[in-house]
């Protein structure tokens, strides 16, 4: 399984794995990693689970869709590198994967 670094807004870091096929959004909760709520279950319906990508993996992950560039309008301080963790799948070629939180959800 990828492991995953979530880093909350405080600088706390949680290493966890995560199986493929889910979500980032879903790693974090599944794993009880606060800083993501996650509250529209990754309808992409809400900003709940906004993350800021490390720069160094940007440009790896699945391109964003309208609905996700919309929703990061709802989001706390968005910003080149925001995305929703419920519109990322993982996948193995994800393994170290760094995502920061931002300082709270809306």
């Amino acid at each position: 399984m990828p492991k995953i670094t979530y880093i909350e807004h405080s600088g706390t870091e949680h290493t966890v794995d995560v199986a493929v096929g889910n979500t980032v959004m879903e790693g974090a909760v599944n794993n009880g990693i606060p800083g993501i709520e996650g509250d529209c279950g990754g309808a992409c319906a809400c900003s709940t689970c906004h993350v800021y990508v490390d720069p160094k993996w940007a440009d790896k992950l699945k391109a964003q869709e309208d609905m996700e560039v919309d929703m990061l309008d709802f989001a706390y301080e968005p910003n080149e590198t925001s995305r929703l963790g419920c519109q990322l799948p993982v996948t193995a070629e994800m393994d170290g994967l760094i995502v920061r939180m931002p300082e709270k959800q809306l």
